[in-house]
Order: structure tokens, then C-alpha cells, then sequence
């Protein structure tokens, strides 16, 4: 099942996709809201077609907790060390932007953006330290995301990556979730990127080092895991930041994540010259 928040009319949604057309939902609350109460609202008869609404973020996690150089060839392009276990970061979920909306950053604070595309994992039950056997059972679906990132503040300038991963509309995520029924092996998925039209990341989840299990179960092993709260499993080889000279996004580009099986995620960039 495709779910997704769509706003129609100044009205915001939850809709359920078949096919051109979006249908609503009983369900008068938020996504992460219907997925804490353990729920799939079922469709109304209300329905619009995809192109006369508004694709929203599917949702706004509590937590997004990702995973840095989870793919060899991209530490490698990076010239890092592959990690051991997962190395973990965060972003704010303050930079969530849904489809079609802006990536937008200031030149006084970065000029190195890069793009990262990523299969997102979504949560959908309270979850403690379980063991791999038991963490599918705790995904309530798969969307998608790009974590933007500014290289400049993540490498060269600070120490840690929160800034350069976490300024505003540097996490775009969507268009929907797709259930976990429907995807019952999201390591035999294609994943890739392009900048205005030219293919930039092309790989397969399957070559993840660690696993969508063995990253549930090790992130709940370190804090708990709350229903909505999004995983986002690692970047292949392709980003700007490991090419020889580094390439990175300016005004007007248009970035494009697709994932087989869940869709395709796009969003223009603008950015703000320093003296704005």
C-alpha cells in the first residue's frame, strides 16, 4: 500500500495511491499519529487525481537517525575507512521537505551542497534493544530521501556533521511510504540519483554493508526507537563530493531520487546569496 499526506483545497490529507489517482483516508490525524496507534485507515470514496494535489513529507519523524558509509564504494570515493558497525549520525527533523519543495541554502553558510539518495526506513512500533530476527517486524514501511548535505561545514570546518547535515529543507522525503508488505526484500531494490536529468548514483541496496536489520536492531540497541521515527540506511557511490574536481548543487539544479518499488523523489534548489 501506498500511503501519503497530500493537501487539497488548503486541506491536509492522508491518502492511499492506486494508481493516477489518491484516494483519502477515514483517518483525520497525522501520519505518525495513525502509525502510533498500530493502524491502516482504509480509503474513503473522496479521490483526486495525483495531479491536482499537493504531495506533502509523508511525515514528520520524532528521530531521523542515519547511517554514514554504509556502502564501500562510497567511503571509498570518499577516502574513508569502511566502518566497523554502523556509524551513526542525526539530522533535525526540522529539514524534512516533502515533493516538489525547495532545497534551499545560504552562500554565506555553505557553497559545497552535495546530494545523497537514500532508502529511508520507517518505524512503526515502540522498539528496544531487539535482536536482527526480530527488526522487520518493526518497520511499519519504506519511503525515500536525499540527505543534502553541506561538505564544507561537515568536512572542513566543523568537527561533526549535525550543522552540514541538518540546515533547513536539507532532508526532502517522499512521495509516500510504501508498506512493508509490499517490499518484503529492501535489499533487491535499484536506487538512483540524477542532477537535471543525468544519472549520478545508480547501485542496489543490496550492497549495503549493514543491512536493514542489523540497522534496527543495532539503533535499538543505542536508544529507543519510536513509531514514525525514520532510519535512513546510506548513500552509494556518486556524490558530488567524491568526484575529481568535486561537483556540487547550484541554483536551479534539479535533484531525483528514484527507488525501485517506492517511486521517485524530486526537488529544485535555490540558493541565497550572501548578501540577501
Amino acid at each position: 500500500m501506498k500511503l501519503a499526506t497530500f493537501t487539497h483545497n488548503s486541506h491536509t490529507h492522508i491518502g492511499q495511491i492506486l494508481g493516477d489517482r489518491i484516494y483519502s483516508t477515514a483517518w483525520t490525524d497525522t501520519m505518525q499519529h495513525m502509525i502510533r496507534r498500530g493502524i491502516t485507515s482504509s480509503r474513503t470514496s473522496n479521490n483526486f487525481p495525483l495531479s491536482g494535489v499537493k504531495l506533502e513529507a509523508p511525515l514528520r519523524p520524532p528521530k531521523i537517525i542515519a547511517i554514514g558509509r554504509n556502502y564501500a564504494d562510497h567511503a571509498a570515493e570518499t577516502g574513508s575507512e569502511v566502518p566497523k558497525a554502523p556509524l551513526i549520525f542525526a539530522k533535525f527533523p526540522s529539514s524534512v521537505i516533502g515533493q516538489g519543495d525547495t532545497i534551499t541554502w545560504n552562500e554565506a553558510i555553505t557553497t559545497q551542497v552535495d546530494w545523497e539518495g537514500e532508502l529511508a526506513v520507517v518505524i512503526g512500533k515502540r522498539t528496544r534493544d531487539i535482536g536482527e530476527d526480530e527488526a522487520l517486524r518493526a518497520v511499519f514501511g519504506y519511503t525515500i530521501a536525499n540527505d543534502v548535505t553541506a561538505r564544507d561545514l561537515q568536512l572542513r570546518i566543523d568537527s561533526q556533521w549535525t550543522r552540514g547535515k541538518s540546515l533547513d529543507t536539507f532532508c526532502p522525503l517522499g512521495p509516500w511510504i510504501v508498506t512493508a508488505d509490499e517490499i518484503p526484500d529492501p535489499h533487491a531494490l535499484n536506487i538512483k540519483t540524477a542532477v537535471n536529468g543525468e544519472v549520478v548514483q545508480d547501485s542496489s541496496t543490496g550492497d549495503m554493508l549493514f543491512k536493514v536489520p542489523a540497522l534496527v536492531a543495532y539503533c535499538s540497541k543505542m536508544f529507543t526507537l519510536e513509531p514514525g521515527d525514520i532510519i535512513l540506511t546510506g548513500t552509494p557511490p556518486g556524490v558530488g563530493e567524491g568526484r575529481k574536481p568535486p561537483v556540487y548543487l547550484k541554483d536551479g539544479d534539479v535533484v531525483t531520487v528514484t527507488i525501485e518499488g517506492i517511486g521517485e523523489l524530486s526537488n529544485p534548489c535555490r540558493t541565497i546569496k550572501a548578501e540577501e
